[in-house]
């Protein structure tokens, strides 16, 4: 069971990225998929996340309407798609996933639900 983040990379203040989350040794059906971040000094945040058991989404109060969740399933891979992107959103983005999708609907933006998580892509945002 492996999850592992890419994508990430050096953008000027208002460009865009799309990262990666690809999953292999299991499927992603019926697990949440959580969007982490972690800034040098700073606690892990997060950023956003998906129920794939029913498609339920959550959105970080400074993500919204600056970000998107989707999905390749042929890939067995997630995408974040980050827009209008700020210096403060620098840091090393994780995906992880937690089992808990299976069991309850919606997910949740708490590092602690999520038991599976892969290395970190850098995101730097600056001009």
């Amino acid at each position: 069971v492996q999850l592992q983040a890419s994508g990430g990379g050096l953008v000027q203040p208002g460009g865009s990225l799309k990262l990666s989350c690809a999953a292999s040794g299991y499927t992603l059906d019926d697990y949440a998929i959580g969007w982490f971040r972690q800034a040098p000094g700073k606690e892990r945040e997060g950023v956003s996340c998906i129920n794939l058991s029913d498609n339920s989404t959550h959105l970080g109060d400074s993500e919204k309407d600056r970000v998107t969740v989707s999905r390749d399933n042929s890939k067995n891979t997630l995408y974040l798609q980050m827009n209008s992107l700020k210096p403060e959103d620098t840091a090393v983005y994780y995906c992880a996933a937690g089992s808990f999708g299976r069991y309850i609907t919606g997910c949740y933006l708490t590092p602690g639900w999520y038991e599976n998580w892969g290395q970190g892509t850098q995101v730097t945002v600056s001009s």
